[in-house]
């Protein structure tokens, strides 16, 4: 079956931001002591890039939100099995503005930051196998 060029470049196009998303975090967890304000940012952003991918994949729009609840269950609805994966990863929705701004009580520890990079890992391969090899960065 040959695949539409436009829609293999666009959702190639997400995924790509994800990979960069994944190195810039796992980069930043090399430091002394790792970047935990921006590991779990960049992780937000992969997991939300990724769902972004597969919802444009599959044709199914989305509007210009950081709310991975919202995005998850539209994913959901395509794929029940990344259900369960999804509930566990909508929590990572709050670090696409806690840590960005003054004024915040505390960073991630470094668990957190590892854990949330984990997640996003997870999601983005999960996805990533869902869908055909052409599209892959």
């Amino acid at each position: 079956m040959q695949l539409d060029p436009a829609l293999v470049a666009e959702t190639r196009s997400w995924l790509s931001k994800v990979a960069k998303e994944l190195a810039v975090a796992a980069y930043e967890s090399t430091a002394t002591p790792p970047f935990g304000e921006d590991i779990v940012f960049h992780a937000q952003q992969a997991v939300e890039k990724a769902l972004k991918a597969f919802l444009t994949w599959h044709g199914h729009a989305f509007r210009k939100t950081h709310n991975l609840v919202e995005l998850g269950e539209a994913c959901s609805l395509i794929d029940p099995t990344l259900e369960a994966l999804l509930r566990r990863a909508s929590p990572l929705t709050e670090y696409a503005w806690k840590f960005r701004y003054p004024g915040t009580p505390q960073e991630p520890t470094p668990d957190e930051a590892a854990d949330a990079l984990a997640l996003a890992n997870e999601v983005y391969n999960q996805v990533l196998s869902r869908l055909p090899s052409d599209v892959r960065p």
